[in-house]
């Protein structure tokens, strides 16, 4: 009887371990895959062990709880035991290539930004390669994308699907730790003040991340016993006056300036990281000086009494928070800086208590939003639109590239470009002194891409000086060449990109000869009767000719120091202003959002050596 009650227990557990369906939900926590099985009423370590293929002590290892028993309802996870190759894996190249495209991660990519680039749903991504970690990126590792899924996906569907991920994640996250999609607006300080944490803490959590490196759509690692970002409630923190920062406001605030009466001084704290005496750094010096430049101008035109506080932060979040908790910068009534994005939190949070404009002169800011913010950089976004004219003005675009491309202005094009058609050729330098056959062309000549009675748009693609130097003379050389044995009149532009202009050895007459524009955050004229005059006064005052950056100094001063007395109390919005040539005309998109500059300048090099600015 004993071996009849024995015999029919174990048909009972092999029964149920057959009965138990292996979940879908598969995730990595810490690097090792796991599946999440929602524990139902009657299961035993046993039975999912079987069902699994794992031991019962790996699941306990996994799951301290599961050694006092199972509760229905509770989700456990479990290790994957790869026992076989995937099904993509176990295709041949050839079959593969049929069947799926292949991205190579680049740095600060997401499986959120994969996805929405392609438009495909991120549960096929992770089907078609199941040893893709999605909090762990690597940089050049391979993602097969199924090309018939290409397409079929829209964003809210991505976010729906990174989210669900992410709560699968928080199901079995082990103690004191949970996980957090990064969201559009995000920053290493705001997400380390929120979960009450240090941003080295909060780096340390997520395998050294730094600032810069923070992605919306990046699934990452918080501390569970603090509030979480989406939660709210930020925690606690003693006043500044104490040496401490006082609780960040919730965000979405709007703020309403109000003009500065010229009965007293207006306070002014500038932020610049300014290096050190044995190592100053020279850009942010020439900033200093056309600031300063800037403020004189100001007191002498218009009779303003300005006092100015420079702070030093270095580029350090921890000299940033020194300087907020100083009662000289407690008295500003506008401030401009800090430069970079990762130290503007806190002077954000400062600036909305004390309803105090911040300017930002030289960054764009993808992240940080907030009424008090004005941003000189020109809006990405405006760049596309001026260019649209360009494009649309012209019957066909080429984009030539090299061995080298530059990256950022390769997709900065495609975005431009869209669904306009474009065609593609690769220039390979040889030396004139090579000879080739008549009947062979000469990889460096350009002349066929120009061979045509259409309006031609030329987009070089090198990421290096002595290519874009080669090409720009080759493209004149062929010119000249065509004329001159009268085989066609080639009509072209280039479309420059805005690093040439760092280059210093490339013979500025060649953009001349190619007609080349370029679309720019700042150009200064030095023909400009207003810029001739500041130049001598520079010159005068500091024994040297001035900077792009000490040029941009003196506009922040010029524009934002002189409206604290009328103009913000209009948010500045829609006026516009142009100091030294550059013009700036600020908008906000939503009432509690940025005020971003909306202007950019399209700098036209004309074949008669003449430049003109629009």
């Amino acid at each position: 009887m004993k071996r009849i009650c024995t015999a029919l227990l174990l048909v009972l557990w092999v029964g149920m371990a057959w009965a138990i369906e292996r979940s879908t939900n598969i995730v990595f926590i810490n690097g090792t895959k796991y599946y999440i099985h929602a524990v139902q009423a009657g299961e035993t370590l046993y039975a999912l062990a079987k069902a699994y293929g794992v031991s019962e002590e790996a699941i306990t290892a996994s799951n301290a709880s599961a050694r006092e028993g199972l509760k229905a309802g509770e989700r456990i996870k479990i290790p994957l035991i790869e026992t076989e190759k995937t099904q993509a894996d176990s295709r041949s190249e050839r079959k593969l290539k049929k069947t799926f495209s292949t991205h190579f991660v680049a740095k600060g990519e997401t499986l959120y930004s994969i996805a929405r680039r392609y438009e495909i749903s991120v549960q096929t991504v992770l089907e078609d390669n199941p040893d893709l970690d999605p909090t762990r990126l690597k940089l050049g590792e391979r993602i097969l994308i199924r090309k018939k899924a290409i397409g079929k996906s829209d964003a809210a569907e991505t976010q729906e699907q990174i989210e669900e991920y992410n709560a699968q994640l928080n199901s079995v996250a082990p103690q004191g730790e949970q996980y957090y999609v990064v969201q559009k607006g995000d920053t290493f300080y705001s997400l380390s003040r929120r979960n009450g944490i240090t941003e080295q803490e909060l780096s340390e959590l997520n395998d050294g991340l730094q600032p810069h490196e923070l992605k919306a759509g990046a699934i990452i690692k918080l501390r569970a016993e603090a509030t979480t970002p989406n939660e709210g409630t930020p925690q606690s923190a003693d006043r500044l006056s104490e040496g401490r920062v006082e609780p960040e406001k919730p965000r979405h605030v709007e703020i309403d300036f109000r003009a500065h009466c010229d009965c007293d001084p207006l306070q002014v704290a500038l932020l610049l990281p300014m290096g050190t005496p044995e190592r100053p750094n020279d850009n942010y010096v020439e900033f200093y000086r056309g600031f300063l430049m800037g403020l004189d101008s100001v007191r002498t035109r218009y009779g303003h009494s300005v006092e100015l506080n420079l702070y030093n932060t270095r580029r350090d979040t921890a000299r940033i928070r020194e300087i907020v908790a100083d009662e000289a910068f407690r008295c500003a009534q506008l401030i401009v800086g800090p430069v970079y994005e990762e130290e503007l939190g806190e002077v954000v949070r400062f600036a909305e208590q004390k309803q105090v404009p911040v300017v930002s002169p030289l960054a764009q800011l993808p992240h940080i939003k907030s009424d008090v913010l004005f941003e000189m950089a020109p809006d990405p976004k405006e760049k596309y639109r001026k260019a649209e004219s360009l494009v649309d003005s012209v019957q066909r675009i080429t984009l030539i590239y090299t061995e080298n491309t530059d990256k950022h202005f390769e997709s900065e094009i495609l975005e431009l470009l869209r669904d306009r058609p474009y065609e593609k050729h690769t220039y390979k330098y040889v030396h004139p002194s090579v000879k080739f056959p008549e009947d062979e062309p000469h990889p460096s000549d350009l002349s066929p891409i120009m061979t045509n009675d259409e309006s031609n748009l030329f987009i070089i693609m090198a990421d290096n000086e002595l290519d874009v130097d080669r090409i720009l003379a080759a493209l004149a050389s062929a010119e000249t060449n065509l004329r001159a044995r009268s085989l066609a009149k080639p009509h072209y532009v280039v479309l420059g990109n805005s690093r040439w202009n760092r280059y210093t050895n490339i013979d500025r007459t060649i953009f001349f000869r190619n007609r080349v524009i370029f679309f720019s955050t700042y150009h200064a004229k030095r023909n400009q009767e207003v810029v001739e005059r500041f130049d001598q006064a520079h010159i005068r005052a500091f024994g040297s000719l001035p900077t792009l950056y000490t040029y941009r100094g003196y506009d922040a001063a010029m524009i934002f120091v002189n409206a604290m007395y009328n103009d913000i109390a209009y948010d500045l919005e829609d006026r516009r202003y142009e100091p030294l040539g550059t013009f700036y005309r600020f908008k906000q998109e939503k009432p509690t959002e940025n005020h971003r500059n909306r202007n950019w300048m399209r700098v036209n090099y004309n074949s008669n050596f003449t430049i003109t600015v629009e």
